[in-house]
């Protein structure tokens, strides 16, 4: 009977699905749907849990530093409440060197009273970590095996207390289980392959009604579809059903998420898209159990296969929940950093302040020969189809060499700011180590520096003022490119191409967007 309330539910939700024209809109609509995606912002291969009435979810960070925690009460409002570790102690994380290395795919779950996350990274092999509660102190990353090209892990404790770990092979799979001491520190053999198929990846394991689950994602990135397969025996054999496509709907690749139900029964399932320029973005569809298989989304086209939706009723859980998304803005005025700041690759922790000038975030300048390479670039996620990045820079402390300011990260990079050359101040604008200089600077001592953000027509824009009041336009518009596997970024960074001297001052930091909770901020 449960079974067929459910299949009602889901056909009653379709009238959700057509009802609202709302093709930019994205998180919680405020009428109790939420339209997709609903995290619009590059957490890709998101991993989320329920511990009790809450959701925590991790993504991919690749070479940005720390791997972010999230935090919601509903599924689709989601905070920042911790970030797992600092810093990566391996050869080519001190001089910039590992884009596209870092975390990959991380899994996170709760047992015996503990958070645990598990990812790989391609070059230094699967660590873990765990923490008593989502908002940290998580625990110093353990190496668990030194090795090359895994990835996307995932550990599963069953109920006869032995513990196993999931994982695929950089590239294309396959599958291989193997077992895992409880305390997740060693794997115990060299693992067995239960699956493989096209580009099988992403292993998230799950046990229910005596089947063991495996969801994965295949196809690649931008083509790929879910699967989930089967068994009685962690081993296999698999049986195999593709749970969700692309299908009739503009949203490509629909896969590599979790599977997620809520205190009063109801399952959702989380995937990405891949959008470039913004990243991979985080998706939210609905789900029931049919004949011990997930049903996902919605089958629009009729073939037995679930496609994604755009709006939908948000899950319920018993309760409202305040609309949010993760925080943009900064006023700088605490002594530690806030969690939606990621340094690029390893900081330099005695060159950057809080509280050399209170109120501000002070760089000191490393020497580095250009952008790429510069230690210490702060960098936060782009949020949204539309937005704008402003910010306060104070530069009289500058020396000869150096370069400070506002910075539009992805596969290339785009740059505004302040140089100093030959005891000579400018703005200039830095296209992929292309310099332009805007104006010679003379007896001001602070610069605003604005960047218009349009991810639909991916159309960027820098502006200056010397007054706050007054802006003027920097060159063209500019196209940006997802790349190294991230989406774009903006950021904030100094360096001195000559030697290790001047410094800048960042005193605020706005990040205005098109998110449901952009006036909060």
């Amino acid at each position: 009977m449960r079974k067929y309330i459910l299949i009602i539910c889901i056909i009653t939700n379709i009238n959700v699905l057509f009802a609202q024209d709302c093709p930019n809109q994205w998180g919680d609509l405020g009428n109790g749907t939420y339209a997709n995606p609903i995290l619009n912002a590059d957490y890709s291969d998101p991993d989320v849990i329920r511990v009790g009435e809450k959701y925590y979810m991790v993504a991919s960070d690749f070479h940005f530093i720390g791997m972010q925690v999230l935090e919601s009460e509903d599924m689709v409002n989601w905070k920042l409440v911790s970030q797992v570790y600092k810093r990566f102690d391996f050869p080519g994380w001190d001089n910039n060197t590992q884009y596209a290395g870092g975390s990959w795919a991380p899994s996170i779950r709760y047992h015996d009273g503990y958070f645990w996350i598990f990812f790989c990274t391609p070059k230094e092999g699967l660590f873990m970590t765990k923490a008593k509660d989502a908002d940290g102190p998580w625990s110093p990353l353990v190496n668990v095996m030194h090795i090359e090209k895994w990835e996307d892990p995932c550990p599963f404790w069953d109920e006869d207390g032995q513990a196993y770990l999931g994982r695929s092979i950089h590239g294309a799979g396959p599958i291989i289980i193997h077992k895992m001491s409880v305390d997740g520190t060693r794997l115990l053999d060299e693992g067995k392959v239960v699956y493989t198929g096209p580009v099988a990846e992403g292993t998230k394991i799950h046990k229910l009604n005596g089947y063991y689950y495996i969801s994965i994602p295949e196809g690649g990135v931008e083509k790929g579809w879910q699967t989930v397969l089967r068994s009685k025996n962690i081993y296999g054999p698999y049986e195999k059903k593709v749970v969700l496509e692309q299908g009739t709907t503009a949203v490509n690749g629909p896969h590599q998420g979790a599977m997620v139900d809520t205190p009063q029964g109801e399952w959702f399932f989380f995937h990405f898209q891949h959008c470039n320029p913004i990243g991979r973005v985080m998706h939210l569809q609905p789900m029931y159990w049919q004949d011990n298989w997930p049903v996902v989304g919605v089958d629009i086209d009729g073939n037995g296969i679930g496609e994604p939706v755009k709006t939908w009723k948000k899950p319920n859980v018993g309760k409202k929940s305040a609309v949010a998304v993760p925080r943009t803005s900064d006023d700088f005025s605490s002594s530690v950093l806030s969690l939606q700041w990621q340094f690029n690759h390893n900081p330099v922790n005695d060159a950057w302040s809080l509280t050399d000038k209170k109120g501000s975030f002070t760089l000191k300048a490393l020497k580095v020969d250009n952008f790429k390479l510069a230690r210490n670039t702060l960098t936060q996620k782009s949020m949204g189809y539309m937005g704008m990045v402003e910010t306060e820079l104070e530069y009289n402390a500058m020396e000869d060499g150096q370069y400070c300011g506002l910075a539009c990260i992805g596969k290339e990079n785009v740059l505004l700011g302040i140089c100093m050359i030959n005891g000579e101040k400018w703005i200039y604008m830095d296209h992929n180590n292309q310099i332009s200089p805007v104006l010679k600077l003379s007896s001001v001592k602070k610069v605003y520096l604005r960047l218009q953000l349009n991810a639909i027509d991916n159309a960027y824009q820098f502006a200056y003022s010397l007054d706050n009041k007054q802006f003027h336009l920097c060159g063209n518009t500019f196209s940006m490119k997802f790349g190294y596997w991230k989406g774009v970024r903006v950021g904030l960074y100094c360096y001195n191409t000559l030697a290790d001297k001047g410094k800048a001052s960042f005193n605020w930091f706005t990040y205005q967007h098109d998110g449901p909770s952009c006036k909060k901020q």
